[in-house]
């Protein structure tokens, strides 16, 4: 099979918050906006929403996405943070591009990434959601619930 990334969903301004009956919302992540795909030939691609390949840069993610059974594939639209004292911090992130590859692994290894991502249940990709996240020794992906409540 050959395809290419799909384009990333963004943010509309809106005149209320109020969502229309079959909408959702997320909040607001404070990463960095990526596409992951994993091949059927076990190949991950990570990018940015501008096209950037950022793959060299989270190679958790990378060796987690890659590590799922062979012909598995996918697109996910998502967002890569990395978690500090139970809150998001960007400033971890921000040192990740324009690294070497052992500048980019000593990085992962002190703030890990993980990536955050909305996908429903029932497709391929969930499935891969769901198997990507591992515990904190080798964090790649956090799981995010299918639905959200907030106060």
């Amino acid at each position: 099979m050959v395809w290419t990334l799909p384009e990333p969903m963004l943010a509309e301004p809106v005149n209320s918050p109020a969502l229309p009956p079959g909408f959702a919302a997320e909040p607001k992540w404070d990463g960095y906006r990526a596409l992951l795909a994993r091949y059927a030939d076990g190949r991950v691609v990570i990018r940015s929403r501008r096209g950037t390949d950022m793959t060299a840069a989270f190679p958790e993610i990378t060796r987690a996405a890659a590590s799922l059974p062979a012909g598995v594939e996918f697109a996910m639209d998502g967002e890569l943070v990395v978690w500090e004292g139970g809150r998001v911090a960007f400033e971890r992130l921000q040192g990740r591009l324009n690294r070497t590859a052992a500048g980019a692994a000593a990085m992962a290894a002190q703030w890990p990434a993980h990536y955050v991502t909305g996908v429903r249940a029932g497709s391929q990709a969930a499935s891969a959601r769901n198997s990507l996240h591992v515990g904190r020794s080798g964090t790649c992906v956090r799981r995010v619930p299918d639905s959200l409540e907030f106060p």
